[in-house]
């Protein structure tokens, strides 16, 4: 009569101490900043859960707690929670405020992992 739903894991969660080590990688980011107090933060952390589950081999997916992290929080200027932040390469590709629905964010995701940077311009 009644399921057991999966058990997901936490997305793991960055601070001001380890993001750096942790965004070392050829892989997207996704990054969720959130703060404990925030309604639609809420909302959002278990389909930030659930993604970062389904894509743990192909996108580093974790969360920012903006209150205890202020250095992240002032180097992406969050103005607004929850806020996404979205890297490629160690190179700002999106920043997107408010929730967004879970297929949305997979197809962000996917275009994440395919994304490539425009070659600059060289000046002779």
């Amino acid at each position: 009569m009644f399921w057991k739903k999966k058990k997901i894991e936490p997305a793991p969660e960055l601070s001001d101490s380890n993001f750096n080590a942790a965004i070392q990688t050829d892989k997207g980011v996704l990054l969720d900043f959130y703060a404990s107090w925030c309604g639609p933060c809420k909302v959002m952390s278990p389909i930030i859960d659930e993604l970062a589950e389904e894509y743990k081999d192909r996108v580093v997916i974790a969360k920012v707690n903006s209150e205890i992290n202020p250095k992240l929080s002032a180097f992406f200027k969050i103005k607004s929670i929850p806020t996404l932040v979205f890297i490629k390469d160690q190179k700002l590709i999106e920043v997107i405020n408010g929730l967004v629905p879970k297929p949305n964010l997979q197809e962000m995701i996917e275009d994440l992992m395919v994304y490539e940077f425009e070659p600059e311009d060289e000046e002779e």
